[in-house]
């Protein structure tokens, strides 16, 4: 049986503020419950299900992450929505010493937290929950900021972005490693047929819910391309904006400096 985690949308009546949904319009005030819906269904089956989507590739992509990172002993992160802990073990594991996880989803952040226990990680690390757009932290907080296959997610992205920038201390690293757009010719089509077809079908056999991930799938359509994402970085007041593409753009690490 496939679970439907996001109900349609009431109609949206004319000047409402709207944005998207994968491939629907609706009501900004709607979007945070609806993208936590997706998320409160595929916690328990997220990282299997990034393994399967991904052939496993999605482990190299957040090694490369955590390589632009350089973790170090005394360097305080703010990992945001990295709920179930990917990036904050990896961080750990390569010198780094003090981590919050920073999650809008009480149940990847449950995962995450048990994922903890299991490795016996029971210092250095916490774990808090809220919105990336309106971060409970003082300004420059942080030596570095990591945002990983969550930003594409977030209502006003630009708000992320200000909210990123605020929080970290002046020379402070912004890390983001998103989905993108793919750059190899003949790969797009393939890409979209893997996306659009078998990807939803695996999230109906692993996780029973095969709406969510036909809404992943979209959500990675309507982000910015490479180059409009890192306009937007700039524009959010950060400096020397760099990306790296990975797998042919299939995904890509954006980075980029508080001055």
């Amino acid at each position: 049986m496939t679970r439907n985690t996001s109900k349609d949308p009431e109609i949206i009546e004319p000047g409402e503020d709207t944005t998207h949904f994968g491939y629907k319009t609706v009501r900004e005030d709607d979007k945070v419950d609806m993208v936590r819906g997706v998320f409160d269904s595929v916690a328990s089956k997220y990282d299997i299900m990034n393994d399967l989507m991904s052939m496993g590739v999605h482990r190299l992509w957040k090694n490369r992450l955590i390589e632009k990172l350089r973790p170090h002993a005394g360097q305080k992160l703010l990992d945001v929505g990295g709920g179930t802990g990917d990036i904050a073990f990896k961080y750990l594991d390569a010198g780094g010493d003090d981590v919050t996880v920073f999650d809008i989803n009480h149940e990847m952040l449950a995962v995450g937290q048990d994922r903890a226990i299991d490795k016996g990680l029971l210092t250095g690390i916490q774990w808090q929950q809220g919105n990336a757009e309106e971060l409970p932290f003082d300004d420059a907080t942080f030596d570095a900021y990591t945002i990983a296959f969550c930003i594409r997610n977030v209502t006003h992205i630009d708000r992320a972005l200000a909210e990123a920038r605020r929080v970290l201390k002046p020379g402070g690293h912004f890390l983001c490693l998103e989905f993108s757009t793919v750059q190899v010719p003949g790969l797009s089509e393939i890409y979209d047929t893997y996306s659009f077809s078998l990807l939803p079908k695996i999230g109906e056999i692993v996780a029973n819910d095969r709406d969510s991930y036909q809404y992943l799938a979209e959500s990675i359509r309507k982000f910015p391309n490479q180059e409009t994402f890192k306009s937007m970085i700039e524009d959010a007041g950060m400096d020397i904006a760099s990306y790296e593409n990975l797998t042919g753009g299939i995904a890509c690490i954006h980075s980029a400096w508080r001055t």
